[in-house]
C-alpha cells in the first residue's frame, strides 16, 4: 500500500497496478472499511482501479494524522461484512448505424460479426469504477480476442446508450458525448437520470452482463423505459 498526498486536501491510496480483479478486491474491502471506520473530517472517497483518492477537511483532520489513521486500520479484519455483488441483464442491439465498428472489430480479428457479439455477450464484466462523464461503467473482463486500438481520431460525439470498446475495456456511454472507442452496439436503457433520487444505475463492485436484442425489441424496452415501466432482471453473482 502506497499512500501520497493528491493536492492540498486529499490523498490516494494505491494498493499496487493495472487492471487486476484482486487488486481491486483490495480496493473493496478498504472502502469497506472506510465505511465503518466514521473518521471525522473525511469528506468522501472514491475508489478506482487499484486506488482509493479520500478527500477530507483539513481544519478537521490533518494530512499527517489522516495518514497515520489510515496506516494503523486492521487491513485483516474479518468485521466487515461479506459484499454480494449484482450482475445487471442489460440489453444491447450489436450492429447496424448503432453500432458502426462492429463489422471493423469483426475485420480485425479475423472472426464473424455473429462471434464478436457472441465473446461480448457471454461475460459478466466487474464495474471497476464509474465516472469519465456520470453513469459511465468502466468495466473489466473483456476477451482478449475483442481487445481493439482506440480511435485515432476520436468521433465529436455518440448517441447515450452506445456500447463501445477501448483498448482491453468496455463500457456503456450515458450521454452524448465524444469518444475514440470503438462501438459495436446500443442499449436502451438510462444509466443515468439526475432527476431520480437515486441518479446513477451502476455502482462500483457489482457487474454487467449484455444480451443481444433485435431492433423491434430494441424500440419496446425503449418505449418501456421511457415510460418508467421496465425492470432491468438482476440475480446476485455466484462466488468463484
Amino acid at each position: 500500500m502506497d499512500i501520497q498526498p493528491l493536492g492540498d486536501a486529499a490523498i490516494l491510496i494505491s494498493f499496487g497496478e493495472g487492471i487486476n480483479k484482486t487488486i481491486y478486491q483490495r480496493v473493496q474491502h478498504f472502502t469497506s472499511m472506510l465505511q465503518l471506520a466514521h473518521i471525522p473530517g473525511i469528506i468522501e472517497w472514491v475508489p478506482a482501479y487499484h486506488s482509493v483518492a479520500i478527500y477530507y477537511r483539513p481544519e478537521i483532520i490533518s494530512y499527517k494524522k489522516l495518514v497515520e489513521t489510515v496506516e494503523r486500520m486492521d487491513y485483516d479484519s474479518q468485521s466487515v461484512e461479506s459484499f454480494q455483488p449484482i450482475v445487471y441483464e442489460i440489453p444491447v442491439y450489436y450492429g447496424g448505424e448503432s453500432g458502426q465498428d462492429l463489422p471493423y472489430i469483426a475485420q480485425y480479428h479475423k472472426i464473424s460479426e455473429e462471434k464478436v457479439i457472441s465473446l461480448h455477450s457471454d461475460k459478466e464484466y466487474l464495474i471497476y469504477m464509474v465516472g469519465f462523464v456520470p453513469g459511465f461503467p468502466y468495466l473489466g473482463g473483456l476477451a482478449p480476442q475483442l481487445e481493439i486500438p482506440r480511435l485515432e481520431h476520436p468521433r465529436p460525439r455518440v448517441p447515450a446508450g452506445s456500447v463501445g470498446i477501448g483498448g482491453d475495456q468496455t463500457g456503456i456511454y450515458p450521454s452524448e458525448v465524444p469518444s475514440g472507442w470503438r462501438i459495436i452496439g446500443r442499449t436502451p436503457i438510462k444509466l443515468f437520470e439526475v432527476d431520480n433520487p437515486s441518479p446513477f444505475l451502476f455502482s462500483a463492485g457489482n457487474y454487467i452482463k449484455f444480451f443481444p436484442i433485435d431492433w423491434h425489441e430494441y424500440l419496446r424496452i425503449k418505449n418501456l423505459v421511457d415510460e418508467k415501466e421496465y425492470s432491468i432482471t438482476k440475480y446476485v453473482k455466484e462466488e468463484e
